[in-house]
């Protein structure tokens, strides 16, 4: 079986570029710096399901994002979050949440509806998070 994106996922999201294990999505939604990691792996639910050298490697993505996302945006908080109940497939949230923002201090889901980016936004977006994460061309899905 297969690596496919969950429809939803393809729907709401722009790819940034695929690490080792993860493909690395931006969520459309300029409210916020919010990405997603999606583990190349067909079939996952749960992080419990990966092969423990997956769960190494996805947690090494993780917190990788993590630092970097929190270093050039200067969040106040960093959610990280797996709910999985809307989309089944395994994707982890990670958003970078300000004091300041539409949502805080409540979760981000629910509360306003999400504003697009515009199409050069959305470029400069993907540029800087590909040039902060070192993704060459080839990584590029």
């Amino acid at each position: 079986m297969n690596f496919e994106l969950h429809p939803q996922l393809a729907a709401d999201t722009v790819l940034i570029g695929d690490l080792p294990l993860c493909r690395l999505l931006l969520m459309n939604d300029r409210q916020y710096p919010w990405t997603i990691l999606v583990p190349r792996r067909a079939g996952l639910r749960e992080i419990f399901q990966m092969h423990e050298s997956d769960q190494l490697c996805f947690w090494r993505e993780s917190a990788q994002l993590s630092q970097t996302l929190m270093t050039a945006f200067a969040g106040d908080k960093l959610n990280v979050a797996a709910l999985g109940n809307m989309v089944p497939q395994l994707h982890i949230h990670h958003i970078v949440r300000f004091k300041g923002d539409p949502a805080w201090p409540a979760p981000v889901w629910g509360k306003h509806p999400a504003q697009p980016y515009d199409s050069a936004a959305l470029n400069e977006r993907l540029q800087q998070l590909r040039t902060l994460l070192n993704l060459e061309p080839s990584q590029l899905a």
